[in-house]
């Protein structure tokens, strides 16, 4: 299969009980607005307890469902989404913080992540995957990023960085794990490229009705209008506060 196929973003949810964490980022058939979508999923108790929460200014927290079983917050809790300017950045983790607060002193996506490494959960040392959405005076361009383990030691880092135009109707979808197991298997190879919907609700329900049910937790998805930055969303959550 071509790199340049696209995909079904529902059958290759269908197909894989456990991608963990995903961002999809594209573009609607129509053209008229950016897309992203981030979701989470979870194993172990301490994970599934989450929720999204949406506060001022586009940004997206995690939560607690329920704080009194909280065990570890350090690598559940934390902001997937914020804006800063121009720019949407979605991330699978607290490096969201480490983008936002480089492209405030006028640095790059690359560099911030060049200070970051995949997760420090061995074995499975999961990967930090990160998108960043630019829409500027009608026009949109976006990267996405994997940070991941070299060897099965987590010995060092390795950084993949891509940048993408504004196809119509083409998204491209990353995720943390290829399938479930122990440890888990990360990601390989280049973020997968997969259709769009022009359908928010569409789009939004295709995806959280694909996600394993035992094992998907919360779902946001953005459209943001490139002639004007104006947006919507969607909200899910498999527990509701």
């Amino acid at each position: 299969m071509s790199a340049l196929d696209t995909l079904k973003l529902n059958d290759l949810l269908n197909s894989c009980t456990y991608p963990g964490r995903g961002i999809v980022v594209g573009t609607t058939p129509d053209g008229e607005n950016a897309v992203f979508a981030y979701f989470i999923m979870g194993r172990s108790d301490n994970s599934r307890n989450r929720v999204f929460e949406e506060k001022a200014g586009g940004e997206i927290i995690t939560a607690p469902f329920d704080e009194s079983k909280v065990e570890d917050p350090s690598l559940i809790i934390y902001s997937p989404v914020k804006v800063w300017g121009d720019t949407t950045i979605v991330t699978n983790g607290d490096q969201t913080d480490t983008i936002y607060d480089y492209m405030k002193e006028g640095k790059t996506f690359e560099e911030a992540l060049e200070t970051r490494l995949f997760e420090p959960d061995a074995p499975n040392f999961t990967p930090r995957i990160s998108a960043a959405l630019k829409v500027d005076g009608g026009k949109y361009t976006y990267k996405m990023s994997i940070l991941k383990s070299a060897d099965r030691d987590g010995s060092d880092c390795m950084r993949y960085t891509y940048s993408y135009p504004s196809l119509a109707g083409i998204g491209n979808f990353i995720h943390t794990y290829m399938k479930d197991g122990s440890p888990l298997p990360s990601f390989e190879g280049e973020p997968e490229r997969v259709a769009t919907d022009n359908d928010i609700d569409s789009f939004t329900n295709d995806i959280w009705n694909s996600l394993n049910a035992d094992n998907k937790i919360s779902l946001y998805v953005r459209y943001i209008r490139i002639a004007d930055g104006t947006y919507e969303s969607r909200l899910i959550n498999k527990f509701v506060k």
